[in-house]
């Protein structure tokens, strides 16, 4: 019960942390771009109660869990009304990609972070630390890896509209309500053994272990 307690302890400060400021620089790029609707509907807040989703911050995690024994997932997306964008494809495409930007900024964060708790003595203090350190520069390179994969409606599907024509780009439009079900999918796919995607977690970890190495 205790190594329980202990890793929901060191995992829900990084974990929450993450997926609060992916939705919040979405939502801060926007603002600053013209489009003030998260701002006004309150989601430029770091109170990770405002950006929880049921499926993607419960469901999903529990599922990569169970089938790559690996976390990941996502917060409720930030709401952005293209129609107060200048310039709405490369404006979209901005937008999407502040978020895993964050994610990597918050990667050299928790770097900072183990690099300190190391050099303090080997107390269980600096243990804590070092074990949620290393929770958040997994998961945000999770979230930047994952987020940047062009699947309707994962970030790097908007980035990747406003480059491409327009009819390709109306095409992943016409996607997206079905993009939730196609990752959902690739998880059951994954929990049933008919693909693996844990070459993909492997990579990120490999990644992960050289930065705080």
């Amino acid at each position: 019960m205790e190594e329980i307690i202990y890793k929901i302890a060191t995992a829900a400060i990084p974990i929450l942390f993450a997926i609060t400021l992916h939705e919040v620089a979405h939502g801060w790029m926007a603002n600053k771009l013209g489009d003030g609707t998260a701002r006004m509907l309150g989601r430029l807040t770091l109170n990770p109660i405002k950006h929880i989703d049921p499926i993607g911050t419960v469901v999903v995690p529990l599922l990569a869990v169970l089938s790559a024994g690996m976390l990941f997932g996502w917060a409720k997306a930030v709401p952005v009304s293209s129609r107060n964008l200048k310039n709405p494809r490369k404006d979209m495409a901005l937008i999407a990609i502040a978020g895993p930007v964050a994610n990597l900024l918050m990667v050299v964060f928790w770097v900072i972070v183990i690099k300190i708790a190391m050099s303090m003595s080997g107390s269980a203090v600096a243990r804590g630390f070092i074990d949620m350190a290393w929770i958040g520069v997994y998961f945000n390179l999770i979230l930047a890896f994952f987020n940047i994969l062009p699947i309707p409606p994962l970030d790097g599907s908007k980035v990747l509209s406003g480059f491409v024509p327009r009819n390709v780009s109306n095409m992943m439009d016409r996607i997206e309500p079905y993009g939730l079900y196609i990752i959902i999918g690739i998880i059951f796919l994954s929990y049933n053994g008919i693909i693996n995607i844990s070459p993909f977690f492997n990579f990120i970890r490999n990644i992960a272990l050289s930065l705080v190495s």
